[in-house]
C-alpha cells in the first residue's frame, strides 16, 4: 500500500491537502517484465517519499502562513473603520444595569442625603395634582381614556428609564437639547452644541404614541415621568410675544395671525390681512375664549393647557418641575438620574423672559369679561400646579 499525497489549489488564497492510499499494481507475469531486486528498489521509493513527505510539510507552512496574514489584514481594516470608543457618561453600561438603581427608585428610596429634601417637595407637589384632579372628576360628567395620539409630547429616554413632557413656553428647547443628550449614546455632550431649530426636529427624539399599547404601559409604570410648568398667564403672555412680535415668525403670522385679524379687526388693512404680523393682545384673546376657536379643534400647543398637553389626570407624574424655579429643579432631575456631575441643566436669559410685571401689563388692555374668559380656560392649571390667582385680574 502507497499514501499520496495530493496538493490541490482552488484559488489564490485556498489550498486542499489530501492524501490516498493506493494498492500497489501487481507485478507482471512476464518474466521480462519483472520488478528489479528489492535492493534495486527501495532508495528509489524512499526518495519519492521523502518528497512528497517534504512537500506536504511546506504546503502546511504555505497554509498556516496565509491564513495568519488574512486574519491579520481582517484586524487591521476593523482598526480603520471602527475606532475605540472612549466612555461617555451619557451612555448606559448594558452589563451594568441590571441590579442598580434607576431614577424613579432614587426619587422615592433616595440614597444620597441631600436628595431628601427636595424628595418631601416634590411629594407636596404630586399630592397637589391628586387633589386638583379629584375635584374636578368630582364635578365633571366627562370620562375619558387616553389614544396613543394624546401621548405625542412625553419624549421617552431608554438608556436612563426617563419620560419627559415638554410644554412649550417652559423652557423645553433647552430640556430637549439635554433629552438629546442623554439619548444620543455620545454624539452630543454639551446641550448647548444642539442648534434650537435641531433640537424640534421629531425625528431626534422618540416620543410614547411611538409605542405599542403594551410597551407603552410598561413604560408609564416603570419610568420616571416628569414635566416642568409656569404661572399660566405668564406663559400665554410669552406665547404672544415669541409668536405675534417677532417678525421672523412668519409661519405663525400666516398660519394664525390673518384668521385672527380677519375674525376680530374691524376696517383691517389688506397689507394686515395678508401678512396677519401684526396682531394685538386683545386680539389674541378673543381668538382664545371664542367658542367657535374650540370648534376648530385643539388650541396650538403654545398657547394650549399644561391639562391637555399632559394629561396629569390620567397620567401620574413622579416629578413636576417648575419654571420659577428651572434650573434647581432640573439639575435635582439630573442628579437622580446619576449624572449631576457630568451634564448641568444651561442657564436662561433672564433678562428676556416675561415677568409678572410684564404680563399684568398687557392684561390691562383687555376687558373684565375677557380676563374671566380666560382664567376659566386655564383654572385647571392654576389649581393642579399651585398658582394663586393674579392680584391683577378683574374677577368681581
Amino acid at each position: 500500500m502507497l499514501r499520496v499525497v495530493r496538493v490541490q489549489f482552488i484559488d489564490r488564497r485556498t489550498i486542499l491537502i489530501s492524501t490516498t492510499s493506493q494498492r500497489a499494481p501487481e507485478p507482471p507475469t512476464d518474466p521480462a517484465l519483472q520488478p528489479p531486486a528489492q535492493s534495486e528498489l527501495c532508495p528509489a521509493m524512499k526518495q519519492t517519499l521523502s518528497e512528497l513527505l517534504r512537500m506536504s510539510r511546506i504546503c502546511r507552512m504555505l497554509f498556516a502562513t496565509c491564513l495568519g496574514s488574512f486574519i491579520l489584514v481582517i484586524f487591521y481594516f476593523q482598526s480603520m473603520f471602527q475606532p475605540v470608543m472612549r466612555r461617555n457618561p451619557f451612555v448606559v453600561d448594558g452589563c451594568c444595569r441590571k441590579g442598580s438603581r434607576n431614577a424613579l427608585q432614587e426619587l422615592y428610596n433616595p440614597t444620597q442625603p441631600e436628595l431628601s429634601g427636595a424628595a418631601v417637595l416634590h411629594q407636596a407637589r404630586r399630592d397637589q395634582v391628586v387633589d386638583a384632579c379629584r375635584v374636578y372628576s368630582a364635578s365633571s360628567r366627562k370620562r375619558r381614556v387616553l389614544t396613543p395620539g394624546d401621548l405625542k409630547h412625553l419624549v421617552v429616554d431608554e438608556d436612563h428609564e426617563l419620560i419627559y413632557c415638554y410644554v412649550p413656553k417652559v423652557a423645553c428647547t433647552n430640556w430637549k437639547r439635554v433629552m438629546m443628550v442623554l439619548t444620543g449614546r455620545g454624539k452630543y455632550s454639551d446641550p448647548m452644541d444642539i442648534p434650537s431649530n435641531e433640537a424640534h426636529i421629531p425625528s431626534n427624539l422618540k416620543t410614547l404614541n411611538q409605542y405599542s399599547i403594551t410597551e407603552i404601559n410598561h413604560r408609564l409604570k416603570n419610568y420616571l415621568k416628569f414635566l416642568f410648568v409656569r404661572e399660566p398667564f405668564e406663559r400665554l403672555v410669552s406665547a404672544y410675544r415669541n409668536k405675534f412680535t417677532l417678525k421672523y415668525n412668519s409661519s405663525f403670522h400666516k398660519r394664525f395671525g390673518t384668521r385672527i385679524i380677519r375674525r376680530y379687526r374691524k376696517n383691517a388693512t389688506q397689507d394686515a390681512l395678508f401678512h396677519g404680523a401684526d396682531v394685538r393682545f386683545k386680539e389674541f384673546t378673543e381668538y382664545l375664549v371664542d367658542p367657535a376657536t374650540q370648534r376648530d379643534g385643539p388650541l396650538n400647543e403654545h398657547w394650549q393647557t399644561v391639562y391637555q398637553l399632559c394629561h396629569p389626570c390620567h397620567i401620574h407624574y413622579d416629578l413636576v418641575g417648575k419654571y420659577e424655579t428651572l434650573e434647581e429643579d432640573a439639575n435635582y432631575v439630573l442628579r437622580l438620574v446619576g449624572i449631576g456631575d457630568s451634564l448641568r441643566f444651561p442657564s436662561y436669559a433672564k433678562s428676556t423672559r416675561t415677568t409678572d410685571a410684564m404680563t399684568a401689563q398687557f392684561f390691562s388692555n383687555i376687558s373684565t369679561q375677557q380676563q374671566i374668559q380666560l382664567y376659566q380656560l386655564y383654572k385647571l392649571d392654576f389649581l393642579m400646579f399651585n398658582y394663586s390667582t393674579p392680584s391683577y385680574l378683574r374677577l368681581d
